[in-house]
């Protein structure tokens, strides 16, 4: 397996997904999560996938095998350049530690994109669903227990019932399941609701939680009474609404609104679908959505936004302050040091925000400020979060350059801030050393948080 049991979560599938072919499979966890080769062979590649600095995988490990006498090759994607720990022409072992999880390139949350191809990657071969090969992937969270197939050697790998494609992967890696905090839902809906957060970008898995916790409180099958209303199963379907709307998801042969496959998917489904209904709408969209599937998104539209209903209102603010609580600590965003962790986890805090607007005084201690960070705010966060609150920078790049000692900047270590930009005052601008002549900053108006090489003329400082 690619991962240890346990270690990470199975948030999306191989196949059509937003309209565009995801020819691999997504393994959500915390950045740094061990990466292990699937089969015995040679790294063909290893560090950038010469896509650029957000773009694609970024970095990513392809490793070719023999199975069966045919060429076979394992991709793993979306690793940091310092998280890939294989080079090109090394011989590998299944179960080998190659790499750790990131959240490089085309990622919305840290996660490892894993591909099998059959007759090679490089050797124009197919993509096939790893589920399909190596069956254990899907329950990498669940229940620990032994492979499907012995996956030692690579000769012991069987091809079973395997699905194919061809055609091009975009918006690889956005594994909105991985959101989801662990153990946080009853058991049996964790699996659903990590797939149910990848149907789209907008509807993520804690939100999905939070709603079926408000709509009722999880319960499905018998426990899951019709409302005086009509509404039926988890997600609380009306009738007509179901009759559109729901599907065999669970591959029963039955559509049941109290299955929670069906129900939940469903719910994702009809979720996706009222966001776009009322994407022209002012205001804030997953407040309309939510408010559309209670009230109907009619109500939504003839009100120009939340309809003045008590019930909409209360149901709209209780789930929207509920969604933190599902959601998964280590997902982009929220970073949790170690006491072991050293001064790389200022790095490791930053990059979880990769993609993040910059916003001229946004960020700080607490996170994004209206909506991102400008370059002081990212390093202020970064710092206070890897040093467990300890360590609290001043506000400005140039109050920041008076903190801690400067160090040569070929001394540099990762952790420590790389200054540029430099005027009267001081520095304009400041970074977080990555490591390999990197930082990881937030640029300036109209660009995002990103890892880049540093500027002409930069200076150290070591504030931890």
């Amino acid at each position: 397996m690619p991962v240890k049991p346990g270690t990470a979560t199975y948030t999306s599938g191989f196949g059509e997904r937003w309209n565009a072919q995801h020819r691999g499979v997504d393994l959500a966890g915390p950045v740094g999560t061990p990466i292990l080769a699937a089969l015995d062979g040679n790294v063909v590649a290893a560090g950038s996938s010469g896509e650029g600095p957000g773009v694609g995988f970024e970095n990513w490990v392809v490793i070719d095998s023999n199975v069966g006498g045919k060429p076979v090759s394992t991709v793993y994607g979306h690793m940091f350049a310092d998280g890939v720990l294989v080079k090109t022409g090394q011989q590998v072992k299944a179960g080998d530690h190659i790499a750790n999880i990131g959240n490089a390139g085309s990622s919305t949350g840290p996660h490892l994109h894993f591909e099998y191809w059959d007759g090679g990657k490089m050797q124009g071969g197919t993509a096939l669903d790893p589920v399909t090969v190596l069956p254990d992937i899907s329950r990498q969270s669940s229940d620990g227990g032994s492979p499907d197939v012995d996956v030692s050697s690579s000769s012991n790998v069987q091809l079973v019932a395997v699905r194919s494609t061809a055609a091009d992967c975009a918006g690889f890696g956005m594994a909105g399941g991985g959101e989801l905090a662990f153990n946080i839902v009853p058991a049996e809906f964790e699996p659903w609701l990590r797939r149910a957060g990848s149907v789209c970008p907008e509807i993520d898995s804690p939100l999905l939680a939070a709603q079926l916790q408000q709509e009722n409180g999880f319960r499905h099958g018998d426990n899951a009474p019709v409302s005086p209303s009509g509404a039926m199963g988890p997600a609380q379907f009306m009738p007509g609404t179901w009759a559109t709307w729901g599907k065999d998801h669970d591959g029963d042969g039955k559509i049941d609104p109290n299955s929670i496959g069906d129900a939940v998917m469903s719910q994702a489904e009809f979720m996706c679908a009222l966001h776009q209904d009322v994407s022209d709408i002012p205001g804030d969209a997953i407040e309309l959505t939510l408010a559309a599937y209670n009230a109907g998104p009619g109500a939504v539209q003839q009100y120009n936004g939340v309809p003045p209903y008590a019930e909409t209102q209360n149901y709209v603010a209780k789930i929207t302050a509920a969604r933190a609580i599902f959601t998964n600590p280590n997902s982009r965003g929220r970073f949790v040091p170690t006491s072991t962790g050293g001064n790389m986890q200022a790095v490791m805090a930053a990059r979880e925000y990769l993609g993040t607007p910059y916003v001229w005084g946004g960020g700080g201690t607490g996170g994004p400020t209206g909506g991102g960070f400008d370059c002081s705010g990212l390093t202020s966060y970064a710092v206070y979060a890897a040093s467990a609150g300890k360590v609290s920078l001043p506000r400005t790049s140039e109050q920041q350059w008076t903190v801690g000692v400067e160090i040569p900047i070929d001394q540099a270590q990762a952790g420590d801030l790389v200054f540029g930009g430099w005027e009267a005052n001081g520095p304009g601008h400041v970074g977080i050393y990555a490591g390999d002549g990197q930082m990881v900053h937030a640029p300036t108006t109209g660009d995002v948080v990103k890892e880049a090489p540093l500027q002409s003329g930069m200076k150290a400082r070591r504030v931890m």
